[in-house]
């Protein structure tokens, strides 16, 4: 018999499969098509202090690899998603959630951090800083291992809660940003968050997006996620959540291999709302057909 079960920063998982912010919305519309307690846990969408309608449309965009969005951090503010997210997700969902945190400032990452802390539902504070599809906020964070650190070291001054912060691969090193987060009291880090893409209407000969670029993702980045995943690894000793691209079984024993404690699952659900689940349902067949017994033992297993 294999055993699927994780400890993610001291919270025990039943699997390390995880629906990812801004994939997931706050978990209603998937509660209608299967039971979502069978997941180890879900990053509920971005929130910000105050509500957010988000980038004008079109933000959605296609390629041969995946998709392109630019959102732009939709959202009810944080206010709203303790007075009525967060109560009619405990109606369907009875395990600790991850609270994905958003910010245009310093002080608001605190504000937004420091409130979703006291929900009792929330396990983990998944604090984004790597957002691209937002002017001003999220990625302007998380390119510099010093802001990194700043927004790390705030977050955590008012948090008792595990603090993962979200790193960007639109950077030369990404393990120099995840060491100045560990360095600044991060309890781990989840990576990664989209590339920045775009693509060009032809017959209007103008980007597709109104927001001109977008965050790219899907398949066709889990080669490059995989890969800062294990270098990332090399660099902390903090647990990471592996994302970017993931859409099977095989995919989440990789990104493990290479150095994930949890892996996150996005875009997939977007092109199948089944996806989590068929993932969590393969799982123990493809641990047995590799000879694998417990997944905590696999981690960091493709470093020499």
């Amino acid at each position: 018999m294999v055993n699927t079960r994780v400890k993610l920063c001291g919270v025990e998982l039943d699997n390390p499969v995880i629906p990812a912010s801004g994939t997931f919305g706050y978990g209603q519309e998937f509660a209608e098509l299967y039971d979502l307690n069978i997941l180890g846990t879900f990053s509920f969408k971005g929130t910000t202090a105050a509500p957010r309608y988000g980038n004008a449309t079109p933000r959605i965009a296609e390629y041969a690899g995946g998709l392109l969005n630019a959102v732009g951090l939709q959202n009810p503010g944080v206010d709203a998603v303790i007075e009525k997210e967060l109560p009619a997700m405990a109606k369907f969902f009875h395990k600790s959630v991850m609270a994905n945190v958003s910010g245009f400032s310093l002080e608001e990452y605190v504000e937004v951090a420091s409130k979703l802390d006291g929900c009792e539902q929330v396990g983990w504070l998944e604090v984004n800083i790597s957002c691209p599809n937002v002017h001003g906020g999220g990625m302007a964070f998380g390119t510099d291992p010093v802001a990194a650190g700043e927004v790390t070291a705030a977050v955590k001054e008012v948090c008792r809660k595990p603090v993962i912060v979200k790193l960007s691969p639109n950077v030369t090193d990404i393990a120099a940003i995840a060491r100045a987060c560990e360095e600044n009291g991060a309890d781990g880090v989840s990576l990664i968050n989209t590339l920045l893409g775009m693509r060009i209407d032809l017959r209007r000969r103008r980007p597709l997006l109104a927001n001109t670029t977008g965050g790219m993702s899907g398949p066709g980045v889990f080669p490059l996620a995989l890969r800062m995943v294990y270098q990332v690894y090399e660099a902390v000793k903090i647990p990471i959540v592996g994302l970017g691209g993931v859409s099977t079984a095989e995919d989440v024993i990789e990104m493990m291999l290479a150095g994930a404690t949890a892996v996150q699952v996005g875009s997939a659900n977007l092109v199948d709302p089944w996806a989590c689940e068929k993932i969590i349902r393969d799982l123990p067949a493809v641990m047995e057909k590799y000879r694998m017994e417990n997944l905590t033992d696999i981690i960091g297993g493709a470093h020499g």
